[in-house]
């Protein structure tokens, strides 16, 4: 809205998880807040930007950390849009959750000059692969119960530290508390010195394991994660805060 071909503006991109897949471009758009809380009144008021919501009609990674068929494309997509719009390209920003968390590693590794810094939620890669990304800024999010997300990240944070990355870690709480808590606990992260901060969300505390609403269930703690995740202002605030 108001946009002005002589000012610059950021981009932020959000990638689906594989449960949204499908042919209808809006379906990324119901899936949780990842693409719509970049694009609310408020945030656009503060933050004028670009909100990139790419649907894939079919699931775009795997459990074997096979390079995305469509990783070239999306960066491309990306570029042209840089060319059409004035989007200040040291601003770009990579987020998504599980499945677009994937993605957005995977991005990350064959291109990590390309992102200013990278929003991972409930996220995992074959941790092997991804010491090309140890310089990139990262806030990454997971709970403690998520049974591959979890050590998945925790063995890509350790890859990460041994290749230079400066890594701040710290357990939310309470994941059922209120925004505010959840946002001082990670205001309190981000004053440490790092490119990596790393939240786990501490376990049996998500809102639908307190609420009892599939608690029982494997894959509620991922699930879960995304009931909050985005609802943190100040992880939000960190991005956009980001340059290259």
């Amino acid at each position: 809205k108001n946009y002005d071909p002589k000012k610059s503006y950021p981009l932020v991109m959000f990638i689906h998880d594989a449960g949204a897949t499908n042919d209808n471009v809006k379906n990324t758009l119901w899936q949780g807040n990842g693409a719509t809380v970049w694009a609310s009144p408020e945030w656009q008021a503060k933050h004028p930007s670009f909100v990139l919501a790419p649907q894939f009609d079919h699931v775009i990674v795997n459990d074997k950390s096979d390079d995305p068929a469509d990783l070239d494309a999306t960066i491309n997509l990306i570029k042209s849009l840089s060319k059409e719009y004035s989007i200040d390209t040291k601003r770009l920003y990579a987020t998504g959750q599980s499945g677009g968390a994937m993605m957005s590693i995977a991005m990350n590794i064959k291109y990590p000059d390309f992102f200013a810094a990278s929003y991972i939620v409930a996220g995992q890669w074959a941790a092997e692969k991804t010491a090309p990304m140890a310089k990139n800024k990262f806030f990454i999010l997971v709970s403690e119960d998520d049974p591959k997300a979890y050590p998945g990240q925790n063995a890509i944070v350790d890859v990460l530290a041994k290749h230079g990355a400066v890594v701040q870690k710290a357990v939310l709480t309470n994941g059922n508390a209120t925004e505010a808590e959840h946002n001082a606990e990670v205001k309190a992260l981000l004053a440490k010195e790092g490119n990596v901060h790393y939240m786990a969300v501490s376990s049996k505390t998500l809102p639908d394991q307190v609420n009892g609403i599939n608690a029982t269930s494997p894959g509620q703690a991922h699930i879960g994660t995304w009931k909050i995740s985005y609802n943190i202002n100040a992880i939000r605030e960190w991005l956009f805060a980001q340059s290259k």
